[in-house]
């Protein structure tokens, strides 16, 4: 189990945000903190402490007239942290090569991916043979519906029919390095974990031949981070983001550096 921090990037500024909340119409989401530093600070801050495979991602789409000033921000953070930070949010076949020339060591990738509610694998194919399959993270990002998670795309707001299950693991983990998994319905609430899709991505974690998983979504106290180790049997990796006192949380940085570096 690593810690994987996160730097979200709206409208031009570091933040954190309700994910659920998130709007592409007026570039709107609740906001849990602002940042008054801006994307270099943080990834200076991983870099100093040695923590990689934190993830960068561009909420507002290429539509947005915030989009050049998000872009700008993260391309300052893979400049100030080379081959430590991977990066998505609109990620696609035409700027794939751009953001790791940029110095992502990974390209993070949805809605180019999941197409119409399916997993389009001609585009699946063409950008793990252009990127390579050890730089490119499938972001499999889920909200609960009938039972079962499915994934969701265009920043957490369109629902597929691709349930997050054994299956549709097995099946995508063929192109890709790692997953990268926000559990959208507690993203950024506060308010604990979402233990059923823990317990999933845990049961098939199981398996060594299988590729790392990130969790995201409503750790808030350091007894979720506990509770996440022991339903992922210490396989899946955690972000945390609103909870850490560098986000304005109450969770102390140092501490869960000094935690999972202990725990290794």
């Amino acid at each position: 189990m690593e810690f994987r921090p996160c730097i979200d990037i709206h409208n031009g500024q570091v933040k954190q945000i309700v994910g659920s909340s998130l709007m592409d119409k007026n570039n709107q989401a609740e906001e849990n903190f602002v940042a008054e530093k801006d994307a270099r600070y943080y990834a200076e801050l991983y870099q100093k402490n040695g923590i990689r495979g934190g993830h960068i991602i561009l909420l507002n789409p290429q539509s947005s007239p915030y989009y050049e000033a998000a872009k700008a921000q993260a391309l300052m953070a893979l400049g100030a942290y080379p081959e430590g930070l991977q990066i998505g949010g609109g990620v696609n076949d035409s700027n794939a090569l751009e953001y790791l020339h940029a110095g992502a060591s990974h390209v993070i990738v949805t809605s180019y991916v999941f197409q119409d509610g399916r997993v389009n694998m001609e585009h699946l194919k063409k950008i793990s043979r252009m990127v390579g399959k050890k730089h490119l993270v499938l972001d499999l990002s889920c909200r609960m519906r009938d039972g079962n998670y499915y994934i969701v795309t265009d920043r957490w707001q369109k629902y597929t029919d691709e349930k997050v299950d054994d299956g549709t693991l097995d099946m995508l983990m063929e192109y890709c390095d790692e997953f990268l998994i926000h559990a959208v319905d507690v993203e950024g609430k506060l308010q604990g974990i979402e233990e059923g899709l823990v317990r999933r991505l845990g049961a098939w974690c199981g398996d060594p031949d299988k590729i790392a998983v990130t969790y995201a979504g409503g750790v808030h106290c350091y007894d979720d981070i506990e509770l996440l180790r022991e339903l992922g049997s210490g396989k899946i990796n955690v972000t945390i983001g609103s909870a850490l006192d560098i986000f304005g949380g109450k969770l102390a940085f140092d501490e869960i550096v000094r935690r999972m570096k202990n725990a290794s």
